[in-house]
């Protein structure tokens, strides 16, 4: 794993989420640990998701878009983080459904030309008194519109 980490094109799509990579984020070899990027990505989209008014405060009957669990978690890791210090998540959305969402992101450098993981995340909208499926509201599909990549 001493290959450089491949150079991304500049952000002309979704939000770049300032992130932090601490000393004990490092595995025993130094690098950042493999079950550290998920949590780091969950924690940027989760803040995302609070600037367009998704949240969660203690009570899942309410907590609406917020009511939502995965359904599926791809990563590739890419060129390894070596060192503490500031990263960013970047974060778009590649598909939404009615009560589905696939989004997209980037482990990458503060300036979000350095990629060194990539994947996608798939989240269902869930009905907190019958844990089922349930449309997202007009409010996340508008936010999740803003953040749709265009197609390639």
């Amino acid at each position: 794993m001493t290959a450089e980490a491949p150079i991304a094109p500049a952000l002309s799509y979704g939000r770049l989420i300032p992130v932090t990579v601490h000393f004990d984020d490092l595995d025993a070899l130094g690098l950042l640990h493999n079950a550290r990027y998920p949590l780091m990505v969950e924690r940027a989209w989760t803040e995302l998701c609070q600037e367009y008014g998704v949240r969660f405060e203690g009570d899942w009957a309410t907590a609406g878009d917020a009511c939502n669990a995965v359904r599926e978690l791809r990563v590739s890791y890419e060129a390894p983080v070596t060192r503490p210090g500031a990263y960013a998540v970047h974060l778009w959305v590649e598909r939404l459904g009615t009560t589905g969402l696939t989004y997209g992101f980037r482990f990458c450098s503060q300036d979000g030309t350095v990629t060194y993981a990539r994947g996608t995340r798939v989240l269902v909208r869930l009905d907190a008194a019958t844990m089922r499926p349930a449309p997202w509201s007009e409010t996340l599909r508008a936010a999740g519109r803003e953040l749709l990549r265009p197609a390639h």
